[in-house]
Parts: C-alpha cells; structure tokens; sequence
C-alpha cells in the first residue's frame, strides 16, 4: 500500500529541485522518490557503535598466529593429503 508525504520547502528550493527533475525527464514526485531511495541505500545497515564495538573486540582479542611461511606450507601440505 503507497503512503503519502508531505514536505515543506522553500520556494527556491522547490524550483532548484524541478530544475533538476525536468533535466533528468522526470517529475518532481520521481526524483524525490528516487532521491529518497538512494539516501536510504547510503544508509548503514548495523549502527556505527555496534560495528566499532566489534573491531574494539577484535583489537582487544589474543587470537592465534602463526608465520605465515609455516601456515603456506601446512596448507600445502593439506592439498598433497599429508606429503611432507
């Protein structure tokens, strides 16, 4: 079901925004609706102190490591089904 919205501008801005619909072919009613979908896309999906909460978490954490040159091999190693 479609809802209707109503916004207030002022007048300039009004007229700058059906500058810019027309040159685009569309009516004012389209751009906005596509303006609005666009912001909403540009929209984080997770709020930015969960996701910061989450790399602190990763910062704090003693996670394992290993050389690099070791993990390759053991990888290797892997692939071969055992070989040395």
């Amino acid at each position: 079901m479609s809802q209707r919205l109503q916004v207030l501008l002022e007048e300039d801005e009004f007229a700058e925004i059906r500058r810019i619909a027309r040159r685009h072919h569309m009516t004012v009613a389209e751009w906005v609706r596509q303006a609005l979908r666009a912001a909403r896309r540009e929209e984080p999906t997770v709020e930015p102190k969960r996701k910061l909460a989450a790399v602190r978490e990763a910062v704090r954490g003693g996670y394992p490591t290993a050389d690099i040159d070791l993990m390759l091999t053991e990888i290797e190693r892997g692939y071969l089904g055992g070989e040395s």
